[in-house]
């Protein structure tokens, strides 16, 4: 396997650099040239905000939460300490402007709503950044009225949500081979 990578290396097909000849490459003697590239992650970890339309201003708001591996992980997954995976969150909104009063704040929970944790209020550009150590969870924007960094719960309305793609993964345990789950009925999917 050693020498097919170092071979392909050689000719350029994946632009690494091997320090000898092919056959007598070893695994810590191949250089990817672009190594930014090994830490570079898909964009299959980003999901959509969605808009609930209930504040006025946001019936045209876009909204994207980026997931990421800490970047002191050496791995492509990291862990949290009760082994759950562990994931950065950024979560960031477009097209629509801060509220003249309360505050944006972003927080994540599980599919369920069993979990809820803050991530914190928006800045000035709309962004706000997190960490979740579930699998399947939901990230909420909602409109509170006061800034407690202490509030276990969001109170005020919901201006934005979107699930991350491993929370719209489910099974069809229960399901006949030709029924479907109605999706659409928790506000995602088409």
């Amino acid at each position: 396997m050693l020498q097919i990578l170092a071979l392909l290396g050689t000719i350029g097909a994946f632009d690494y650099s091997v320090t000898s000849s092919p056959a007598e490459t070893k695994a810590h003697e191949i250089i990817p040239t672009h190594i930014e590239l090994c830490t570079v992650g898909p964009q299959y970890y980003a999901f959509e905000l969605v808009t609930t339309k209930n504040i006025p201003g946001t019936g045209l708001a876009t909204g994207q939460v980026q997931a990421s591996v800490s970047g002191n992980s050496p791995f492509s997954v990291q862990l949290a300490p009760d082994g759950s995976y562990a994931y950065d969150l950024h979560v960031s909104l477009q097209r629509m402007r801060a509220p003249l009063q309360g505050n944006l704040v972003a927080w994540v929970t599980t599919t369920e709503i069993d979990r809820i944790e803050r991530m914190g209020t928006l800045d000035a550009n709309l962004q706000a950044s997190g960490r979740v150590s579930w699998n399947k969870y939901i990230v909420v924007v909602t409109l509170e009225s006061s800034d407690d960094p202490h509030q276990e719960q969001w109170a005020g309305p919901i201006v934005m949500r979107g699930m991350s793609r491993s929370g719209m993964m489910h099974t069809m345990v229960g399901h006949g081979a030709l029924q479907e789950e109605n999706c659409a009925a928790y506000g995602y999917g088409n």
